[in-house]
């Protein structure tokens, strides 16, 4: 029999529960008032915003966390009176039913629930423990599968621009005062996090990840596809590999709104609602009269043929305009009036580490960016040229931090030539997010081939040797992005501290 989700009351217990993906899940399911545990090895702000929603979390991950949960124990907890809505959700007001108030540590007579995610091995102690007990195990995508069932789901896939689209068109709910649940792969300060409960809205917008295969899970009223690319060689032999898996959400979604500049989105897929930024393509949203500078992205918007209007984001780049044009076919088809979907385009500040503003000290801007991909790149450094000599900035530095082998090995040739915004690259060595390296490649073979189609490439093997470089290569009037998908921006601080000690 196939096992499925409980969200009656049954515990869940997430091992690695601070990931980004692993703890948006956690917190709505705190939200919503159901006993939630995890553990995960180092504290972050983001376990201890769990923690203040009432998730307990343990510092290690071992199989003695769960011996939280007894067979036959009391349920000590103290309680709190919500009242729930028709999704569980719940919301303090003095009337409602008697829930547990998290905060404390709790026994609970059930075996929990174990979710995990994709980097957890089964050779892990507390996963071992989880089997060994007989608890349900599931993989996040099925929670959070679960959770676009229980909604009205909007679902955003794309192997880029996930977190933007999502984030835009959560936001864009949010503004409407349509109350959206939002579930996302980054930190938006507008819900001070990766996640947001509706107490009364029936609307969820997710991000909705392929890079294990999950995709094909997800069965919401909306899909949205930005774009298709190989960029999990860990997982995919094959660009069609990638392809098969889109095929089978499309299948699975009432309504699909595709972008049509991405060539694969336009010849293997059908979706019912299209986009592009070329008005030549036939898309049923599209823009004309793009001006990009130093203030943002300005275009006139229209839909089938009619003029819409005007929109002005502040997030740079054609790629994030894109992704806006998708968030608008999708207010129009919730029946959004256009004003309110500009006015929610305009005011939206992006989510972290997506072109993020992280400090500005002697003349130099540092920004922190997640692009790891070669067109992710390419695409963060052309919208960061067009801030080049506008507010005293001359200069575009990108330092860059390979993300898996597998990745830099596969895309060896594409991440050589995708630094041509910048005018000086820096590179350390490849972050490998816990893989062998199979490949027999480092950072510096990658610098070596930059170095085949740009004149200033510099190597620095550690982040302690570049963060103890950077003063010196630094400039004032740089602008400078700090790339990747790994641990490269924890040493940002630490490079701004020097400037602002000196």
């Amino acid at each position: 029999m196939v096992k499925t989700v409980d969200f009656s009351g049954r515990p869940f217990h997430f091992i690695g529960i601070g990931g980004i993906g692993m703890s948006a899940l956690a917190y709505i399911l705190a939200k919503r008032q159901l006993p939630v545990s995890g553990s995960d090895l180092r504290s972050t702000h983001i376990t201890e915003r769990l923690q203040g929603v009432g998730a307990h979390i343990f510092s290690r991950q071992e199989g003695t966390n769960l011996d939280l949960f007894s067979g036959g124990s009391e349920q000590v907890l103290e309680t709190v009176s919500v009242t729930t809505n028709a999704h569980g959700i719940s919301y303090p007001d003095g009337k409602g039913q008697t829930l547990p108030n998290s905060n404390l540590v709790s026994l609970h007579p059930t075996l929990p629930q174990v979710i995990c995610s994709t980097a957890i091995g089964h050779n892990n102690s507390e996963y071992t423990a989880a089997k060994e007990k007989g608890c349900p195990i599931f993989h996040r995508s099925d929670v959070l599968a679960a959770l676009i069932r229980d909604y009205q789901s909007i679902a955003v896939a794309g192997t880029h621009g996930k977190t933007t689209t999502s984030s835009l068109i959560g936001y864009m709910l949010l503004k409407a005062e349509l109350d959206p649940t939002i579930i996302v792969g980054g930190e938006v300060d507008a819900w001070e996090g990766n996640a947001r409960i509706g107490a009364k809205g029936g609307y969820l917008v997710a991000e909705a990840d392929e890079s294990d295969g999950s995709l094909t899970k997800h069965y919401p009223n909306i899909g949205i596809v930005t774009n298709i690319e190989l960029d999990h060689p860990d997982h995919y032999q094959t660009l069609d590999d990638v392809v098969k898996t889109f095929q089978i959400f499309e299948t699975q979604c009432d309504i699909l709104i595709g972008c049509l500049d991405c060539e694969t989105v336009a010849s293997q897929l059908t979706p019912s609602i299209t986009y592009s930024l070329d008005a030549n393509k036939g898309a049923d949203y599209t823009v004309k009269h793009i001006v990009s500078d130093r203030n943002g992205t300005k275009a006139q918007v229209w839909e089938k043929g009619n003029y819409l209007g005007d929109i002005h984001l502040t997030i740079p780049g054609n790629h994030n305009l894109s992704n806006a044009l998708a968030a608008i076919a999708v207010g129009r088809k919730l029946g959004l009036e256009f004003s309110v979907i500009a006015d929610a385009l305009f005011t939206f500040e992006g989510a972290k580490r997506r072109f993020e503003h992280r400090g500005h000290c002697d003349g130099i801007t540092f920004i922190d960016d997640y692009a790891h991909h070669p067109s992710e790149i390419e695409a963060t450094l052309s919208a960061a040229r067009s801030k080049v000599d506008g507010e005293n900035i001359s200069r575009v530095v990108a330092i860059f931090q390979p993300h898996r082998y597998s990745r830099t090995a596969t895309f060896l040739k594409e991440f050589a030539a995708c630094f041509k915004h910048a005018d000086l690259v820096i590179l350390t060595d490849i972050y490998s997010a816990g893989e062998v390296n199979l490949h027999n490649i480092s950072g510096q073979d990658l610098a070596e081939a930059v170095e085949d189609h740009h004149s200033q490439v510099i190597y620095e093997p550690s982040l302690n040797a570049l963060n103890e470089a950077l003063p010196r290569l630094l400039h004032p009037g740089d602008l400078v992005l700090f790339l990747g998908a790994g641990n490269l921006n924890q040493i940002i601080p630490q490079v701004i501290s020097q400037y602002q000690a000196a």
